[in-house]
């Protein structure tokens, strides 16, 4: 049998919404094909991270939890996916944060795909407060899900698992993992080559970091178009910061491709212009602290740099700055409103061109502070993106009510979750019902060929049947 499956109830199924993670990003070439099936059923699923939740009554011990997609929708979960479980490295402590991140991952290539999850706050030694991290690889094959740690932080307060990204960039045939690791004083990115198994390798320091400074995102793509998986990474220091890609050469040895002062809190890779090479989006993007040098002058309520790749042209020489008050993109650009904050690719309407779906969770709608909402901007030969449809909880056919604090878009995926040949997205709004023993959210949003606002669904923790601490569902996403 495959792993667990907690059946909707029927509150669940009486429930409409919409919503979704973390990013996943592949090749030019296999975007459309990129999807997530932890229970091998042939539907992509939705991973859901709870770093905050609390297991066994230790406070932010964390845990993971896996919705199914199915025929219509979403509508099962596996329920809790903890450090408690016999098969899975670790014990729940307080402060482990299991769940920091998920990324899915076929580590053997049968198809069924295993998750890759990070513990940022787990110690090491019996000092619970040094904050090593782990990150494990999860397997649902089997009934009972099993675990093996693949990578462990090596010194006090590096907290790895916060960001991971996972691709095969030595061009070696094995799935490596990359991520970030903190430190004291300078962090740094990490990389752990393949086959992801329990069985000790030597990972390697890709890049270090100035003063403070940490890993904000990772993505996987392929940025010049020639077939291999490259890894761009955008970090923040306390006086520097910025974005970079690297690529590794015939001798499977990590060198830097290229490299740009702007930073963003989000990046998403796909071929928008269909030249044949991945573009870089960069969500929320900000420049050097006191630095005036910078792609987007533009930036007020948040901003996404789009660098264009190419195979004749340098990466980024051509690039674009949008903003809710670009050209036909839905919205108005107030401060606060966290444009970019999150952002997510995939084809929505089946014109074999890739979407942008973008997070906009400090939205207030109408009078209401931070309810949320997300942008679906369209890919174009011409700009590589234009205009987008704005939806909040307060638009036509999304289950629920925009209030305060919702933060609705604070994470955006896409996937074929009903595999109705279209992809839909997935957004989550972890303010949702927050104070409760039960809080957050994921809302299914289909996509149609016919439809403007087509009906969401809501997915929750309470219609999920989750136990009490399951609090900020949806914080982490991934696809």
């Amino acid at each position: 049998m495959r792993a667990r499956t907690l059946a909707a109830t029927t509150a669940v199924a009486a429930l409409t919404a919409a919503g979704l993670t973390l990013p996943f990003a592949g090749s030019a070439v296999a975007a459309s094909a990129a999807r997530f099936d932890f229970n091998g059923d042939g539907f992509t699923d939705i991973a859901v991270g709870m770093p905050d939740a609390t297991v066994n009554g230790k406070a932010r011990a964390g845990y993971v939890s896996v919705i199914y997609g199915g025929p219509q929708s979403p509508s099962q979960s596996t329920g809790v996916i903890s450090q408690a479980e016999a098969g899975i490295p670790g014990t729940p402590e307080a402060g482990d944060r299991f769940g920091s991140s998920v990324a899915p991952v076929d580590v053997n290539g049968d198809g069924v795909f295993e998750l890759v999850v990070g513990a940022s706050g787990e110690s090491l030694t019996s000092d619970q407060l040094r904050d090593e991290g782990t990150i494990t690889v999860l397997d649902g094959s089997q009934w009972n899900v099993t675990g093996v740690t693949v990578a462990r932080g090596t010194s006090e307060y590096s907290s790895i698992g916060r960001t991971v990204a996972t691709g095969d960039y030595d061009g070696d045939g094995d799935t490596d993992l990359a991520y970030g690791e903190n430190g004291e004083e300078h962090g740094a990115l990490r990389f752990r080559p393949g086959p992801l198994t329990a069985d000790p390798v030597t990972t390697t320091t890709v890049r270090r970091y100035s003063m403070g400074g940490s890993t904000r995102d990772l993505v996987t793509g392929d940025f010049d178009g020639d077939g291999r998986d490259d890894l761009a990474t955008t970090w923040q220091g306390l006086e520097d910061s910025g974005t970079f890609i690297t690529r590794w050469d015939d001798r499977a040895q990590p060198a830097q491709w290229w490299a740009d002062a702007d930073r963003g809190s989000a990046l998403a890779a796909a071929d928008f212009d269909q030249d044949g090479t991945d573009d870089l989006a960069v969500g929320l993007v900000q420049p050097i602290p006191e630095s005036e040098a910078t792609h987007c002058q533009d930036r007020l309520g948040g901003a996404v740099l789009l660098l264009k790749g190419s195979k004749t042209a340098s990466f980024g020489s051509e690039s674009g700055c949008f903003t809710q008050s670009s050209p036909e993109v839905g919205g108005v650009a107030e401060e606060g409103d966290d444009f970019g904050a999150a952002v997510s690719a995939g084809d929505l309407n089946g014109d074999h061109r890739p979407e942008l779906v973008v997070g906009v969770p400090g939205e207030d709608v109408g009078t209401v502070k931070d309810a949320g909402g997300y942008v679906v901007m369209n890919g174009s030969p011409e700009y590589g993106l234009y205009g987008g449809l704005a939806r909040s909880q307060s638009t036509p056919n999304m289950p629920g009510a925009a209030e305060a604090g919702d933060r609705f878009g604070a994470q955006v995926t896409v996937g074929d979750y009903n595999r109705d040949g279209l992809w839909d997205t997935a957004v989550s709004a972890p303010g949702e019902n927050a104070g409760d023993p039960r809080s957050g959210g994921v809302w299914f949003v289909p996509s149609s060929t016919e439809e403007t606002y087509p009906p969401g669904k809501s997915l929750t923790p309470f219609g999920f049947a989750l136990p009490n601490g399951a609090v900020k569902y949806g914080e982490v996403l991934g696809s």
